[in-house]
């Protein structure tokens, strides 16, 4: 079963410390809404000193300002549940290996999210949507690329549909309690749906562009190249892919033989999860999961699962995948790309059973 441990009891595991990249214990989350110490950490740059105590909005827009906290807090809120998942996540899975930080499968994480609509500042900063072709999402922390001379600050653009969305929104609590320092403080935008690269923390900038913006996180970063050597069928990196875990048992782990319980979670960017199949041969025959909890949203993850009943001794490869309600299910091998983003093949495991 999975571990109904305190957060006192887990630590988060750790890839780099600077910048500070760190998983989540995935296989021990045993709540819905992870808590702020055990959600996972993804920087591209060292902890900026001090983020800005509120919003700039300007470019194609009536009224350009700044937007304090105290202006922030007084403004309609709206709050989301959702799972916030790396693009890298499950990186090292890649078969070539792909460069870059080398995630497991702890790069995900799910929480509550108050905060105001994006599209509650442009529009109280009289935005003309109608020439707009993105809008510029500016964060606090800059540093150096290993492919750059200059000191670029991460910076991103979402299209006009998602930034009018409601649901896009700029959060200042998670779960419930003021947003902490290293998950975005004092302001972190939040983009359900879409890997997490979107929902970029220490939030200071919004313009509003007639352009498509081509920095560097924008036009190199989180973009798909499907070549090894090649730029060719490059596309941008948005929705999150249809995705499991199996939480319990734990990879080349040995149990006894009998009646086993199989766990985990799974999720999808576009639509609910609809099922959860589980296969204990190595996908010859597989078997429905029972799903145990279905929010009814498509931003968060489904609990799930598998009784294997008489399980005898031996060594098996137990399998898992996820299909949404628009029908997206995990492929039997993932899409291969230069930087590793969306990995989402069949999650699989080895069990010994004695």
């Amino acid at each position: 079963m999975c571990s109904k441990a305190t957060p006192e009891e887990l630590y988060l595991k750790t890839l780099s410390q600077e910048p500070e990249n760190q998983e989540t214990p995935i296989p021990f989350i045993g709540m819905e809404h992870v808590h702020p110490s055990l959600f996972y950490r993804r920087n591209h740059f060292t902890y900026p000193e001090a983020p800005a105590e509120g919003i700039t909005v300007d470019g194609l827009v009536e009224s350009p300002g700044f937007f304090s906290l105290a202006d922030i807090h007084a403004l309609p809120s709206r709050t989301v549940e959702t799972v916030l998942e790396c693009a890298g996540n499950k990186r090292s899975l890649f078969e070539p290996k792909a460069f870059g930080e080398p995630w497991g499968k702890g790069a995900v994480s799910q929480g509550k999210w108050k905060g105001v609509p994006l599209k509650v500042f442009l529009e109280a900063a009289g935005w003309n949507k109608e020439a707009a072709v993105e809008v510029i999402t500016v964060a606090g922390d800059k540093g150096e690329r290993p492919d750059k001379k200059d000191i670029y600050a991460y910076a991103r653009s979402l299209p006009v549909e998602k930034a009018a969305d409601p649901d896009t929104i700029i959060a200042y609590e998670y779960n419930g309690r003021p947003l902490s320092f290293k998950h975005g403080a004092p302001l972190r935008l939040i983009v359900p749906g879409w890997y997490a690269m979107a929902s970029m923390k220490w939030m200071e900038r919004i313009t509003v562009s007639k352009d498509a913006f081509d920095g560097p996180f924008q036009s190199i970063d989180y973009v798909y190249y499907p070549h090894k050597n090649s730029r060719k069928d490059a596309f941008p990196v948005t929705t999150m892919n249809v995705n499991s875990i199996i939480q319990s048992p734990a990879d080349m782990e040995i149990k006894k033989e009998g009646t086993q319980v199989i766990e985990g979670i799974a999720w999808s960017g576009e639509a609910v999860i609809e099922q959860v199949e589980v296969s204990t041969d190595g996908g010859q025959t597989w078997g429905e999961a029972r799903l145990e909890h279905q929010s009814g949203t498509a931003y968060t993850w489904t609990k799930w699962a598998f009784e294997w009943q008489e399980a005898e001794a031996g060594e098996y490869t137990v399998m898992a995948r996820a299909c949404d309600a628009q029908g997206r299910q995990q492929p039997m091998q993932a899409f291969w790309n230069q930087k590793g983003y969306g990995y989402n093949a069949v999650e699989e495991i080895q069990v010994k059973l004695k």
